[in-house]
């Protein structure tokens, strides 16, 4: 297969929505730190294809892993039509068997977005994770934020479900709450430690995105992201977000 010089980003158009453009902007910095290199990537819970397909339109390879077969075969199509489906593979399998699914120090970046609030055991999960990476490769973390759930809810009136997430040891909102468990910064640090994987920058992800007026947000969308970009690191802003995302290496 012929090698295509990788560029030192994904395209900046689809990438400046509030909801991911700063996730985007870690991840280019760190495509940008290995310039001229093609990296193996792996997007563990990558759906179809959100980030799968404009890192491979940049030249990486991308191994999505997904329990869904529907949204595999939904990126297989958004690949083939981006022209980049010889760089994009499809894995099924969930998370939790991730360790079986991707041999040891076959990645240099790995994305696990939305996943550890979902699986059975955390830990392992994270564990291949970092069994998957290369020496001194990168991982981006994306986790539900505890805070903000709690926050959420008492705003909207839920007042029960915000005092019952906030006493739950694993910040449940109760049987019927769609996650298992939400973090703080502080706990998914630890999760990523106890791996071997060092944090070096914690951003909290739609800190005003999804507090701001829609019609504010559709007639100052740049001046919104300006915001989540001031805020994105300082807290209290950072850890009242809707999301955590750690960006974090494994230690040599």
């Amino acid at each position: 297969m012929e090698r295509t010089h990788p560029r030192s980003g994904p395209p900046a158009g689809p990438h400046t929505a509030p909801r991911t453009a700063l996730v985007w902007a870690v991840l280019r910095r760190e495509l940008d730190r290995h310039a001229g290199r093609e990296l193996a990537v792996l997007d563990v819970g990558g759906g179809t294809g959100g980030f799968a397909v404009p890192l491979a339109e940049a030249g990486h390879r991308v191994t999505v892993v997904d329990a869904n077969p529907d949204a595999l075969a939904a990126l297989t199509r958004r690949a083939a039509e981006a022209g980049v489906a010889p760089r994009v593979s499809a894995v099924q399998g969930d998370g939790d068997a991730l360790a079986d699914l991707v041999e040891p120090a076959s990645a240099d970046l790995v994305l696990c977005h939305a996943v550890l609030e979902v699986v059975d055991d955390p830990a392992r999960v994270v564990a291949a994770i970092a069994t998957a990476l290369r020496p001194a490769g990168a991982a981006s973390v994306l986790v539900a934020n505890r805070a903000a759930a709690v926050l959420s809810r008492a705003m909207n009136g839920s007042l029960d479900a915000a005092a019952a997430l906030l006493a739950d040891a694993a910040g449940r909102a109760g049987a019927r709450d769609t996650l298992r468990r939400r973090y703080d910064a502080a706990g998914a640090s630890a999760l990523l430690g106890a791996a071997g994987l060092e944090v070096e920058q914690i951003h909290g992800v739609r800190v005003f995105a999804d507090l701001a007026p829609a019609a504010a947000a559709e007639q100052a969308p740049q001046a919104l992201l300006d915001l989540e970009a001031a805020a994105a690191q300082l807290p209290p802003y950072r850890d009242i977000a809707a999301q955590l995302h750690l960006f974090a290496r494994l230690r040599p």
